[in-house]
């Protein structure tokens, strides 16, 4: 529960954190956030770790505070972070098959995969580059899409379509973004908005495949 309570406060108050691996780690904090941001999408286990709101605060702190770092190459770092760890996650899936979703798995729920499942019915392979976009299916999607045995070459096309978007789009809104006052002021609030909004399409999907199944 302790463990819970310190990931959440991570998450919520994610540019204050960051701001302190910043000034402790300076130069290392490129290979933090890529670890960060490569874990997220290519391991299915942690679908936890922060994505968009770590994007966002890191650009926004690379814009205002004298952190050493410059946000292109930060941003080709996320890219290749983002894209590889899809990759992995796929390759993972592929190998493991739909086995390890099992109905007392804690961590790999079966909810998720019939979540999943049902996201890529409605999206097809559109699904890897939306589902970047949304907590835990962000994660969950590209294992699913090896599970599934989609085409290597069509998902690694996708993967980078979504991978690149992804990250330009919240990196560089967060630098921007960062420069004005009230966005500094209320971040924590806007971190929650995002996560309210973003994980909307998820409890969706969740409700509407369980109430699908009682109907049938």
């Amino acid at each position: 529960m302790e463990i819970i309570t310190h990931i959440i406060d991570f998450i919520i108050h994610i540019d204050v954190h960051l701001s302190e691996i910043i000034r402790d780690y300076r130069v290392w904090t490129y290979l933090i956030l890529f670890l960060i941001i490569f874990a997220e999408t290519g391991l299915v286990v942690t679908p936890f770790l922060p994505g968009d709101s770590l994007l966002i605060a890191a650009g926004a702190l690379v814009s205002v505070g004298d952190t050493g770092m410059n946000i292109y190459l930060l941003a080709l770092l996320l890219i290749i972070a983002a894209v590889v760890g899809n990759a992995v996650n796929y390759e993972i899936g592929r190998y493991l098959g739909v086995k390890v979703f099992k109905p007392g798995n804690k961590i790999l729920k079966q909810e998720y995969y019939e979540q999943t499942q049902a996201f890529f019915l409605k999206h097809g392979a559109k699904a890897i580059i939306i589902g970047r976009f949304l907590p835990i299916l962000r994660t969950v999607v590209p294992f699913v899409a090896g599970v599934g045995k989609l085409p290597r070459p069509r998902f690694n096309y996708l993967n980078i379509i979504g991978g690149v978007i992804w990250i330009v789009l919240f990196l560089f809104a967060g630098y921007f973004l960062g420069r004005f006052e009230f966005f500094k002021r209320n971040f924590s609030m806007i971190v929650l908005v995002i996560i309210f909004v973003t994980i909307l399409p998820a409890v969706y999907a969740a409700v509407a495949s369980k109430f699908s199944k009682k109907v049938v």
